[in-house]
């Protein structure tokens, strides 16, 4: 629907009991985050705080909370994107089909950003001023969560050479001037980083103007994954049925229908310590030097609303900005990428850390014996595209074993591929190569190393899904346990150093190797801290096992060899998913904390129903 603005959106979803007000005082310390993570988890409605302590503004979270949601918000011009999606795919649609497709075409050309507005629309404010929402205990400050950092190439400026992105931003805490400087914290593979760049190297200051709020439109297409060159702000305007209106003010671009806007200036070379702060992951990223941004202004709209929402273990609420990504191009990347089918980055295990694929062997039909040989072409351009460069564990198989498999279906995935893969030829390994900024398995900031186990070809072996009695261990590993066939879960002592661990488990595969007969059920086994814990559920294996390694380090093999520099094995591989002494902290909740929120379920109270 095309929302003018915020207010307008939570409006509309109240009046569709998609949304409820939370009357009494809440904390923006910790409680409101607590509260959404609650009713995120009953898979309730969006939540609209209307009294929050020490602050003047209201406040929404949970937009996005459901796939269900977030498509009923754009409900009137998510047929437009998808033509505009199948016209990019085969430009002769419009042709073939003329009266169908050029109102997408009319659509995206009225969709261009549009100057409006001023800067008497909104009111002066201070950072402090702003809801200061901390989400975990041990965050360094308050953070946005939502924002939409706008940037413009200072080689190139003008609206249409921008970057509309969302990096998150510490409003408080360790080394910042109150009210005067801001953390930004951006990841590898972002375009803002692309835009500093080229101011650092004429030093000159970046310009950065911050939107939060606004039309929905404006929030999701910040997060939206768009080719280089393709504009969010006319994203934005396509998606919200309403061209993206701007103007200038002191040279700083300002959006005139966000609820709040930061602007300020980001220097070459001045850092501060930002972080640490509860990511996606499910764990703290740490304290680092990320650029320091000198606040300028700070404005806000009359009636202004703080959208936020809060990062932790997966599915949160930006699975549902996943899912919409999805549905919005989930044909675009096969067509990228000649013989690939589907991709699916694991949003149980963080998204970066694990993707699932499925491609085609065409080029050799005379073989007898299928193998990998297509596909680790495919694996390859997958790590070389956009965002997934950023995987560890890569996962592939071949189109022609199983024409049904899907990559969503992530057991039956798992058995398929298990039930074909040969450790002495499909493991490729990528080491001292980039990761996610967020994942502290590696080696080292933005470090570490990646996977990509390839199975193609006929059956191998059949899974198994029980213990054989006569099954033993080494006195450092204990509690035997299954998820599903295939996969046998053992629980280690707690991790000491690398030279100690990794003489434990070459100890252990030596003595695995004696029941290899055995152990041919189970391909894979997975070394956690607690083993009944890993396999209790599929979202526990793939969290624990996929965030808590790092490929070239924390992979074994029962009778494990190297040969012209490749590294195989053949009996089972070992996954050592322990805790390491250089991991990021688990984040967790505070009993207290969740007692206020239980208290708000009870009758009489907003949440009574809902939690």
């Amino acid at each position: 629907m095309g929302y003018s603005n915020l207010n307008e959106c939570v409006k509309d979803l109240e009046k569709h009991k998609k949304l409820i007000r939370i009357t009494e005082q809440v904390d923006s310390n910790l409680e409101m985050a607590a509260i959404h993570l609650r009713v995120y988890e009953a898979n309730g409605p969006a939540i609209l705080f209307e009294n929050i302590k020490n602050c003047n503004y209201k406040s929404v979270s949970n937009l996005f909370g459901s796939l269900e949601r977030s498509k009923f918000i754009f409900r009137d011009t998510l047929d437009t994107i998808s033509d505009l999606i199948a016209l990019k795919e085969n430009p002769l649609l419009a042709l073939k089909q003329p009266l169908k497709y050029a109102g997408a075409s009319l659509k995206a050309i009225n969709a261009l950003p549009k100057k409006s507005g001023s800067a008497n629309d909104f009111k002066q404010i201070n950072i402090s001023d702003l809801p200061q929402l901390k989400c975990w205990p041990q965050d360094g400050g308050a953070f946005i969560t939502l924002p939409q950092v706008f940037t413009e190439d200072i080689e190139k400026p003008g609206i249409l050479n921008s970057n509309l992105g969302m990096y998150r931003i510490q409003l408080s805490g360790n080394d910042y001037i109150k009210n005067k400087e801001i953390g930004l914290h951006y990841q590898l593979h972002r375009g803002i980083g692309v835009h500093q760049t080229k101011a650092n190297k004429i030093n000159q200051p970046l310009k950065v103007s911050i939107f939060v709020g606004g039309p929905p439109s404006h929030t999701f297409s910040a997060v939206m994954p768009l080719p280089e060159g393709m504009s969010e702000l006319t994203f934005a305007g396509i998606l919200g049925g309403k061209r993206f209106r701007y103007f200038r003010d002191d040279d700083f671009l300002i959006s005139s229908d966000a609820d709040f806007i930061i602007t300020g200036e980001v220097y070459p070379n001045e850092n501060k310590p930002e972080g640490p702060f509860g990511d996606h992951l499910g764990y703290y990223s740490l304290t680092h030097d990320f650029p320091l941004m000198r606040v300028h202004k700070v404005y806000a709209k009359k009636n202004a609303i703080w959208p936020f929402t809060v990062v932790g273990r997966p599915p949160q609420e930006d699975t549902s900005f996943g899912d919409l990504i999805h549905e919005i191009t989930g044909s675009i990347i096969p067509k990228e990428i000649p013989g690939l089918h589907e991709v699916n980055a694991v949003d149980a295990a963080g998204v970066h850390p694990l993707l699932l694929a499925i491609g085609s062997e065409r080029y050799t039909p005379y073989l007898k014996n299928r193998h990998p040989q297509e596909i680790l072409t495919i694996a390859n351009h997958i790590l070389g595209f956009g965002q997934m460069s950023l995987a560890k564990y890569l996962f592939i198989t071949c189109k022609e074993d199983n024409p049904n498999i899907k990559t969503h279906d992530i057991e039956a995935y798992f058995q398929h591929l298990l039930e074909r893969v040969d450790w002495n030829r499909d493991l490729h390994f990528y080491t001292q190569t980039t990761m996610d900024t967020l994942d502290y398995s590696g080696t080292g900031l933005n470090t570490g190393s990646k996977v990509v186990i390839a199975a193609a070809g006929d059956k191998k072996r059949s899974l198994s899904n029980t213990i054989s009695e006569d099954f033993k261990l080494t006195s450092e590993f204990s509690n035997p346990k299954i998820l599903f066939p295939g996969i046998l879960f053992i629980t280690g002592i707690k991790y000491q150093d690398e030279n100690t661990e990794a003489k434990s488990i070459e100890k252990l595969g030596a003595y695995l190797s004696d029941q290899r007969e055995s152990l041919n059920g189970f391909p894979l086994i997975i070394i956690s801290d607690d083993s009944s814990f890993t396999s209790k559920t599929l979202n526990n294996f793939l969290w624990v096992t996929f965030t808590r390694s790092n490929p070239a380090k924390d992979i074994y093999g029962v009778d494990s060899y190297t040969e012209h520099k490749h590294w195989g094995c053949k009996g089972s591989l070992i996954i050592d998913a322990r805790i390491k002494p250089h991991h990021a902290p688990i984040m967790e909740k505070i009993p207290e904390i969740e007692k206020r929120v239980d208290a708000l379920g009870t009758k009489g109270h907003s949440l009574y129903g809902i939690i």
